[in-house]
């Protein structure tokens, strides 16, 4: 693999991950934030707005494999990177 493409690639997989991440948290801080506004509970586990309160489930009980997974690939990307970065130029 060319040192250009390892960098292209490893740069895809440390940005895209997080993006996804954070689009996916505001996503659904938005139905939250929503969902307080008029008035209810939101319910993390069955991701709706409900009249009496609910607890607050973290993404990383609800969805471990969003969360380790995106996190993993960004290192990947990170680590590809890194290899791009020193590999000589031909």
């Amino acid at each position: 693999m060319t040192r250009q493409r390892l960098m292209r690639i490893g740069l895809a997989l440390l940005i895209l991950p997080i993006v996804l991440l954070l689009w996916l948290y505001f996503m659904e801080l938005g139905d939250v934030r929503a969902c307080l506004l008029d008035g209810g509970h939101w319910d993390y586990l069955e991701g709706i707005c409900r009249d009496t309160p609910q607890p607050f489930v973290s993404w990383l009980v609800r969805v471990p494999w969003l969360v380790n997974g995106g996190l993993l690939l960004s290192l990947l990307g990170l680590g590809m990177t890194m290899v791009g970065l020193y590999t000589r130029k031909r």
